[in-house]
């Protein structure tokens, strides 16, 4: 199962997948990083398609078309702001994953991309969030078998060490 699981140091944006996960702010309105990285790339399209949804919760997902993106879908997804791990932020941060493993399968997706949500501006820990990540994915590609690949995008080579220590710890790799 490991084998589905590919770490990569690149640029989310130009990735062709069925889908690409957008770390958003509930608003959705795009913001800082991978955020305003994929509202930029994807053009004004985007921006109004999420201003017709309006918000999203924590923990949650919304599901949006690709528009200028090679993917086919945006997964909208809003990480906890981290407040030191004791208000329920690992919790919501799963929450975000599970949701929206859960809109890929219900939209088909095989291939899909997740940036490390919540590790940003948000503050959540690298290496906490990486072993949430992966035993989600985990999880995910247990109970889907058409899931084909899931990709973890990271943003320096400290990232990628530290997202492949995980893989390693959750799926013995």
């Amino acid at each position: 199962m490991a084998e589905k699981v590919c770490i990569l140091w690149s640029d989310i944006t130009c990735l062709t997948v069925d889908a690409v996960v957008n770390a958003a702010n509930c608003h959705l309105s795009g913001g800082e990083g991978v955020d305003g990285a994929i509202h930029w790339a994807a053009g004004s399209g985007l921006d109004e398609e999420c201003a017709a949804l309006g918000w999203c919760e924590t923990g949650d997902a919304v599901i949006t078309g690709g528009y200028n993106l090679p993917a086919r879908y945006i997964i909208h997804t809003v990480g906890p702001v981290w407040r030191g791990g004791d208000q329920g932020e690992p919790e919501q941060l799963a929450g975000c994953y599970r949701r929206c493993f859960e809109l890929a399968h219900q939209h088909g997706i095989r291939t899909i991309a997740f940036p490390a949500i919540a590790s940003g501006i948000y503050g959540f820990p690298l290496d906490r969030g990486s072993d949430i990540a992966m035993v989600e994915a985990r999880i995910a590609l247990e109970k889907n078998p058409e899931l084909e690949q899931v990709y973890f995008v990271v943003y320096s080579a400290g990232a990628r060490k530290i997202y492949l220590q995980a893989l390693d710890r959750i799926f013995g790799a």
